[in-house]
């Protein structure tokens, strides 16, 4: 890609990433990870305790890409076809017809995905993988851009049902938002909440079709062999180590150079470097570890501090 197509998508992601802000205060990182999944072409899971904003990013991205929103509260007692959708009979025309159920978005959110049930999750998960849905037989394709946003309560809490490794794989970044900064809380309850968004009339935001163009963009951008094979190095570590029982995946490593693509991307440059690997490293990989220690203390926070000392031990190419 030459330097001037770079610079425009560059600015058509700055124009979304300032929308977002808007609504989001104090969220720099989490903001630029949430862009990196949709950018990617990725789902994004978010770990964290109910009301930390988790719903406002998700209605916030939607609106950025000038995509439909959908929110689906997960619960014990969610079945498939909720998710799904349903064929119902119409007597009229002697035949069934399809009701597309609440999936059928540009942007879902997954609302406290692990207390549903398994085979609920399940219907989530052949939805997230092939980008379509099956409802007796017959094959659905769901909109492009598909992302969804899934919120997971900590395991610990009531009514949760732990999300198999296979899920969890699915989704190219994991991350929390933790509670908002003294200052902007203040504000927040100064306002009585989060103020709409002004989208200004002269930005470069793109519609759902355009996404698709920075998506393929980010797929384009160039990773040198030299961090090709670190990054093949590293993923091997995950699988060698004595500490991990389960390391990554081939998919969680495609997953990962893709990040570090779309980061390429945001930051204005065509070749991906170290630090967008490195960087991206415990949100994309950390999550698709089992450490071997199971059951013992902090499952995530284990998974995180492997990572990072797995990146440490790794030389990088010179």
């Amino acid at each position: 890609m030459n330097p001037t197509t770079i610079a425009h998508h560059s600015k058509s992601l700055a124009a979304i990433r300032e929308l977002v802000a808007q609504q989001i205060h104090g969220k720099d990182e989490v903001i630029d990870l949430a862009l990196i999944c949709l950018v990617a072409k990725g789902h994004l899971l978010i770990e964290d305790i109910p009301g930390v904003g988790k719903s406002t990013l998700a209605r916030a991205l939607a609106l950025a890409i000038g995509g439909s929103f959908s929110r689906i509260q997960f619960t014990s007692d969610l079945l498939p076809a909720d998710l799904l959708g349903v064929n119902i009979w119409r007597a009229s025309r002697e035949q069934f017809e399809f009701r597309p159920g609440p999936i059928f978005a540009n942007l879902v959110l997954a609302d406290e995905v692990n207390r549903a049930p398994p085979r609920t999750q399940s219907a989530l998960l052949e939805a997230m993988a092939e980008g379509q849905v099956s409802i007796d037989g017959t094959s659905h394709p769901l909109p492009q851009p598909f992302i969804v946003i899934a919120t997971q309560n900590p395991e610990e809490h009531h009514g949760t049902y732990p999300l198999p490794e296979s899920q969890r794989d699915r989704f190219l970044l994991r991350l929390s938002m933790g509670y908002a900064n003294a200052e902007v809380e203040a504000a927040l309850l100064a306002r009585g909440g989060v103020e709409p968004p002004a989208r200004a009339s002269d930005a470069e935001l793109p519609d759902p079709d355009q996404l698709g163009e920075l998506q393929a963009a980010a797929a384009r951008v160039h990773l040198h062999p030299d961090l090709a094979h670190y990054a093949q190095r590293l993923v091997q570590t995950t699988r060698d180590a004595a500490e991990i029982r389960l390391g990554v995946s081939t998919r969680g490593a495609l997953a990962w150079v893709a990040a570090a693509r779309a980061r390429a991307l945001m930051s204005g440059r065509a070749q991906v470097t170290i630090d967008d690997l490195q960087d991206l490293a415990v949100p994309a990989l950390a999550h698709r570890l089992v450490p071997a220690q199971a059951g013992s203390g902090d499952q995530v926070a284990l998974a995180q501090e492997l990572t990072r000392e797995l990146v440490a031990s790794v030389p990088v190419p010179v």
